[in-house]
């Protein structure tokens, strides 16, 4: 099957990131990363649990902490926690598209869903100075990163509009050009910020981004040199011979 075959019979929420939580260390590494501290507002966009604000609000000393998510059960426990270890937060009930973010400094904002990330950057454009997004793996979307500590990016308001799709990639790999050993030490990055517990289905996840990461630079004309690297080729084997999931095609597009 080809690789969009495979993910479409994966759970909806898993794949939008619905269900997947981050660890308590990437959220310190993302804060570190943006140096949060005492005169911030932060905003956890699609929030789910409140480990990110708890952490924001005790640690980082922040100004102010809001969680927004539109999962009801989800707040509902996470405002429960929230008042059980008496800590002072706001978590809101919410589409994130019709919140109020106005007064944010730093945002965390990790969703895949165009409508939304494109809905999003709107309002984003409106913030005041200075403000900063961060995603995870991808930036927003037609924009030069700020930073970069993949797989957490940095995008500052005003943004700064990318030439082109190849600039975009060049400046969040920091490279001339995209090879195997980029393209695995960046994937490999991604999946330990998920901080999954099974060795297995980390590298197996590895795997499939390295062979993203690599195809996409190949077919954006980032990649280095002509050939498609040995490593490459064993991957893409493997996937097809032991997984059933093909990625040849995409380097005939």
């Amino acid at each position: 099957m080809k690789i969009e075959e495979f993910l479409e019979k994966l759970p909806t929420n898993v794949i939008n990131g619905e269900d997947v939580q981050l660890s308590e260390k990437s959220f310190r590494e993302i804060f570190k990363f943006v140096e949060l501290n005492e005169n911030d507002v932060f905003y956890h966009l699609g929030c789910g649990d409140e480990k990110g604000i708890e952490i924001a609000i005790n640690e980082f000393k922040v100004k102010k902490s809001v969680g927004i998510d539109n999962n009801f059960e989800k707040i509902e426990k996470a405002k429960n926690n929230l008042e059980d270890n008496k800590i002072q937060a706001e978590l809101i009930c919410q589409d994130i598209k019709e919140s109020d973010i106005s007064d944010a400094t730093i945002i965390l904002f990790w969703f895949t869903d165009e409508d939304v990330i494109n809905k999003m950057v709107e309002k984003f454009e409106k913030l005041k100075s200075g403000t900063r997004i961060i995603t995870i793996w991808g930036p927003l979307p037609d924009y030069l990163p700020d930073r970069v500590n993949f797989p957490y990016i940095a995008n500052k308001v005003p943004f700064k509009k990318a030439k082109s799709i190849q600039e975009q990639l060049l400046a969040i790999f920091g490279v001339k050009c995209v090879d195997f050993v980029t393209a695995w030490e960046f994937a490999e990055r991604y999946t330990k910020s998920l901080g999954t517990s099974e060795i297995k289905n980390d590298r197996f996840l590895t795997i499939i981004q390295t062979l993203t990461i690599w195809i996409n630079a190949k077919n954006f004309g980032i990649a280095c040199g002509d050939e498609i690297p040995e490593s490459i080729k064993t991957y893409i084997s493997i996937m097809k011979m032991h997984f059933d999931i093909d990625f040849e095609y995409l380097l005939d597009e």
